[in-house]
């Protein structure tokens, strides 16, 4: 520790002073059986106590990890006592770039961090931009405390975005200096007035490469019993947004169903296959029966790239799911998986608050993977996926995570250019629960989220398999309409 050595070099410094000469050596003392420890030693020892504690006792008190320049003006007191005190400041001053200004009496106070204000991701994680990172600069702090900061790290300003449901306003910032993600992070976690993280990276839970093919039987019609559950509802008007990658709104198995759209990326890019086999398997009503067809769908554009390796990242996930609460959206269908991110956990905490179900893919990187995310979020129904013998998808992962499960084997979809497509994975075994959550909010428009989950899962047909495995069961769309008490 930094403030110990601080202290021992101190104490090493005086012990190893030269005593002043004296004019007549007084005779030596009688011999004793005890050598007195010598009061400097005492205090030396004190002091290297005290400088090994008093970070530790700072970090439990504040609820965070001290500065350098803290751990250093507490060795110094340590040592000094009172006069450490008035020269710490002076000789170990914050990092803080500019005087900053008191709070207006409308102003609100700068928010305080709690805990770690910096997200570095541990070594093994590589799931995020890797020139890129996300912050939000303290309230309190002007304008150019940040411009400051960026000068002295390399970086440039590409975004900014303010967010309704969260309140904060993010930057995106690109790296140019020579350091990495965590290396940039790390130089960071001084400036307490700002919190920050990557710009994660998350992927689409498809097992397979979509197959093109001609539009056939769907055996999802007959296992979720949706012909009998769309006599009691098609889940008229519920909106529905799908955070996906481009949906082509001109396939027929999607006329006059996509109510609005939202582009979070910029950019002309063609329609995806992803993105409009999930709105497919919600929604379609010609040549194929989605499982809500009557619903209103919100098509967020937030993953780019070529065929299934599409790929978005925390700050347009962000931005989809802000604008899918402000119009209100009732359901979110997130078809993708990734690592944990604090900054997205959050806003799902506070579309769950809003009443905004959220349903998401557990992912297919296999039993042994850890929980991946949104799915693996608190507030997130988590899907797995089954195939027409509700056998669990081998490549699915496993945990606690999983709440239920649903068809995801060799489903026929739509694909852009008014094509068709066959489809494996846990991303559209959670476009087939959104559907039913449709239904469900159809039948009763008052359900809260929490609610939604629990008819789902009450209502799911048992079938063979663990229950970190497969969750409550399958997924039925007439059991679940049934099971609603108007």
């Amino acid at each position: 520790m930094r403030g110990v050595l601080v202290a021992v070099l101190l104490v090493a410094a005086l012990l190893g002073a030269t005593p002043p000469a004296r004019a007549f050596i007084a005779p030596p003392p009688p011999p004793s059986t005890a050598t007195p420890v010598p009061p400097l030693v005492w205090y030396g020892v004190a002091s290297i106590g005290c400088a090994t504690v008093s970070p530790m006792a700072g970090t439990l008190l504040l609820g965070r990890e001290l500065t350098v320049m803290e751990v250093d003006r507490m060795t110094l007191s340590c040592f000094l006592g009172p006069l450490g005190w008035v020269l710490g400041p002076q000789l170990f001053p914050d990092p803080v770039l500019t005087a900053l200004p008191p709070n207006s009496p409308n102003q609100p106070p700068p928010r305080q961090a709690r805990g770690r204000h910096i997200d570095i991701p541990p070594r093994g994680l590589t799931a995020f931009v890797p020139n890129e990172i996300l912050w939000e600069v303290d309230s309190g702090a002007p304008a150019q405390y940040a411009a400051d900061v960026a000068r002295r790290l390399g970086l440039t300003l590409l975004e900014t975005q303010s967010f309704s449901l969260t309140g904060r306003t993010l930057q995106r910032w690109r790296i140019d200096a020579n350091s990495s993600v965590r290396g940039t992070l790390g130089r960071l976690l001084p400036f307490t007035r700002i919190t920050a993280q990557p710009n994660f990276v998350f992927r689409f839970g498809q097992a397979q490469p979509p197959a093109q093919t001609e539009a056939g039987a769907q055996y999802v019609v007959p296992k979720l019993h949706l012909m009998e559950a769309h006599k009691i509802t098609s889940g008229d008007d519920v909106l529905v947004a799908v955070i996906d990658s481009k949906i082509d709104a001109s396939h027929p198995d999607l006329a006059g169903v996509i109510v609005d759209q939202y582009d979070a990326l910029g950019g002309d890019t063609a329609a995806h296959m992803h993105g409009t086999g999930m709105a497919g398997a919600i929604a379609a009503h010609t040549k194929l029966l989605g499982v809500a067809p009557k619903v209103k769908l919100l098509a967020v554009h937030a993953f780019s790239g070529d065929k299934d390796g599409a790929q978005g990242t925390t700050f347009s996930i962000l931005k989809g799911l802000d604008w899918a609460a402000s119009k209100q959206a009732r359901i979110v269908n997130m078809s993708f998986a990734g690592p944990p991110d604090p900054m997205l956990t959050e806003m799902l905490g506070k579309a769950h608050a809003r009443g905004m179900v959220l349903i998401a893919a557990v992912g297919n990187a296999g039993p042994r993977a850890p929980p991946m995310y949104p799915a693996a979020d608190r507030v997130v129904i988590g899907v797995t996926a089954t195939d027409a013998d509700d056998k669990l998808l081998p490549q699915a992962n496993r945990g606690p995570q999983v709440a239920i499960a649903a068809p995801g084997v060799m489903v026929l979809e739509p694909a852009p250019d008014g094509g068709y497509q066959v489809t494996t994975g846990t991303s559209v075994a959670a476009a087939h629960a959104s559907g039913v959550a449709a239904l469900l909010l159809a039948r009763n428009p008052k359900l809260t989220p929490d609610q939604v989950r629990g008819l789902l899962v009450r209502s799911a047909r048992a079938v063979p398999g663990a229950k970190r495995d497969i969750g409550a069961g399958v997924i039925d769309a007439l059991a679940a309409v049934d099971a609603i008490k108007r």
